[in-house]
């Protein structure tokens, strides 16, 4: 067997002990990019090598293997690019004031590195810390809000509950009890939140302008019906006014087709190429100041067809001589 099967193996076998129904043949085809035939070869090799190997079939009719009692600790692979990207969540946390996720991740990677025989720790640490200190990131102009480690994990805190914060929110002295139902990360964070005391429903509140977060011991019930990710559909970026939310349709002339048709404006845009080459891209969402700031880095190389609100915000500041696109 080739030194690359033998890790395949060992890899199938971590699968079969991690998982609890065990893997099905589409699994193996799933995670080693094999085919029906090729992942048969290597579920039998999993039963010829491992004498602890046990195999169900289940209701939908699908065999599945599981490693009983596997002991997987000696089954563990020298992972480099496992370590590689807990370092590189580690930092992203820190850098975010996540230093509750941070210390997490850092726990994991100890732990994955003390279960390598000692040569080998060194030898990953090593690697993963020389790839770590060869990437970095484009620092963003702008101003960058830094928030209160403290108040992230009372949110987590809160979240993880579900848990009523009581919160102090811009310079309103009154204060406010939120039910939490998710975080909005971007260039601003935002908390998105039923205020017990509004009648509007979700709404979103900035996490830099929390000026205190308490944890409350009152439980809630989660609404059902909300999914944060249609929720953050709802805008461009990660400002929302329900009275600016409709179509929006821009068109890019033909010679900016191209490098417009490889950006993602929005996750559920859909684009159309013209007989004349030029591109229109069509979305649903709010946030028209937003949507400016960004339409201005294309100049005169993109046209809003709609509405007519945004068309009429960027009226006057389309411009033709800038050197390059975004």
């Amino acid at each position: 067997m080739s030194f690359s099967k033998a890790r395949d193996l060992v890899q199938l076998a971590q699968m079969a002990a991690a998982r609890r129904r065990g893997v099905a043949l589409e699994d193996i085809m799933d995670e080693f990019a094999v085919s029906h035939r090729t992942a048969q070869r290597m579920a039998a090799a999993l039963e010829t090598t491992f004498a602890n190997v046990q195999y169900t079939d289940g209701p939908d009719r699908k065999r599945r293997w599981r490693l009983v009692d596997p002991q997987s600790d000696r089954l563990q692979l020298s992972n480099e690019t496992g370590i590689e990207a807990l370092d590189i969540a580690a930092r992203h946390a820190r850098d975010a004031g996540r230093m509750r996720h941070a210390k997490a991740l850092d726990d994991l990677r100890a732990g994955l590195l003390a279960r390598l025989p000692g040569p080998n720790a060194a030898r990953v640490e090593a690697d993963a810390e020389a790839v770590l200190s060869s990437l970095a990131e484009v620092t963003r102009p702008g101003p960058r809000s830094l928030l209160d480690s403290s108040l992230l994990d009372a949110m987590i805190e809160a979240l993880r509950g579900p848990f009523r914060l009581k919160v102090f929110y811009r310079d309103d002295a009154k204060q406010r009890i939120l039910e939490p139902h998710g975080v909005l990360l971007g260039h601003r964070t935002y908390l998105v939140a039923r205020d017990i005391d509004k009648p509007d429903g979700m709404r979103s509140f900035r996490m830099d302008l929390i000026t205190g977060a308490t944890v409350l011991d009152e439980s809630f019930a989660l609404d059902p019906d909300f999914v944060l990710s249609d929720f953050a559909a709802r805008s461009f970026g990660v400002w929302q006014d329900p009275t600016e939310y409709g179509e929006v349709v821009w068109r890019f002339v033909p010679s900016a087709a191209e490098r417009a048709s490889g950006f993602r404006f929005h996750p559920r845009q859909t684009m159309e190429r013209c007989a004349d080459g030029s591109l229109i891209v069509r979305f649903t969402a709010s946030g028209w100041l937003e949507m400016a700031w960004h339409l201005y880095q294309w100049g005169d190389l993109v046209e809003v067809l709609a509405p007519e609100g945004l068309a009429r915000m960027v009226e006057g500041h389309r411009r033709s001589d800038f050197g390059g696109t975004p």
